[in-house]
């Protein structure tokens, strides 16, 4: 048997093999995973060192996903979590939850040992939650909420319909400017921004669009009488950002150039076959748009330090 900080130890019934008891293992003994555990009952919330006996077995929560097999253990046939696949480069870790709980507690001036303390919980398995993509449990998280001064609720990232930036500001910030090619490195190949244009009757407008960039232009559909075809035949201004508010922290950047529409059966025909997604607004929107960037510029904020 064999564990990793995190996974759930559940003890069966012999007769019917459902669970009589299960808690979350918070403390190692052994580098390879093997008993003692140190185990967080869910029933009372307290821990004791468990010897798992042969009514016992281990579930790994973080990999109850697709892509992932479970191998029986020679010595002993219980299962562990082996995966199919190596994890991609762009798989997050740590978590959305991890790094919010290690922000907060540099926020509040405090180690992982304090932290893990004020939790009632082993440091190395706080270390486990600020370091891996994991799924803690909600006594957990309520515990770590508690000792941080904040809720679970921002702690799991509450809150996502509220406008962005809601967050605390980073104690010693740096506003940034950012060179043309960062620039194009970020507005990347796809996504949702905001292209402002004078709407028909004169008025000031944003609108977001689903845009591609191809061949150095930023191009989007919509429909001949929208508020964004406004922007055919006059300079435009289109902008893309992302705020992070986990580590309060984001960028920002601005395209400014002449806007026209894609008329070239040929062009409209490879725009269409290649797009990453139709628009998110639905409809029949075949008209492209191309705004060819004269300036582009933009700016980040980072800690001081960064």
């Amino acid at each position: 048997m064999r564990a990793h900080l995190g996974d759930q130890l559940v003890i069966e019934s012999p007769a019917t093999g459902t669970a009589r008891r299960d808690g979350e293992i918070v403390g190692l003994h052994h580098e390879d995973g093997t008993p003692p555990y140190e185990v967080r009952w869910s029933d009372t919330d307290e821990v004791t060192l468990v010897f798992p006996g042969p009514d016992a077995h281990i579930r790994h929560p973080e990999y109850e996903q697709p892509g992932i097999t479970r191998a029986a253990e020679p010595d002993t046939g219980q299962a562990e979590a082996v995966p199919t696949a190596a994890p991609s480069a762009g798989a997050p870790n740590p978590g959305d939850i991890g790094r919010r709980v290690a922000l907060e507690r540099r926020r509040q001036g405090l180690s992982r040992e304090e932290a893990a303390g004020r939790a009632r919980m082993s440091p190395d398995y706080l270390a486990y939650l600020e370091e891996q993509p994991a799924d803690p449990t909600s006594a957990s998280l309520v515990r770590l909420a508690d000792a941080l001064g904040t809720t679970v609720t921002a702690l799991r990232g509450g809150g996502i319909d509220l406008p962005p930036g809601q967050g605390y500001a980073l104690l010693h910030p740096q506003l940034r400017d950012l060179g043309p090619h960062e620039c194009r490195t970020l507005l990347s190949t796809h996504g949702v921004g905001r292209v402002a244009v004078s709407a028909s009757d004169g008025r000031p407008a944003v609108v977001p669009v689903n845009y591609e960039v191809v061949d150095d232009a930023i191009v989007f559909r919509t429909t001949p009488h929208s508020v964004a075809a406004a922007a055919v035949g006059t300079e435009v201004a289109f902008e893309v950002d992302h705020v992070d508010d986990a580590l309060s922290q984001g960028w920002s950047v601005l395209a400014v150039g002449p806007a026209g529409v894609v008329t070239e059966p040929e062009a409209v025909r490879r725009l269409t076959q290649q797009a990453h997604t139709t628009p998110w607004a639905g409809g029949e929107r075949e008209m492209w748009v191309s705004i060819r960037p004269a300036s582009l510029t933009g700016r980040r904020i980072t800690p001081a330090d960064q």
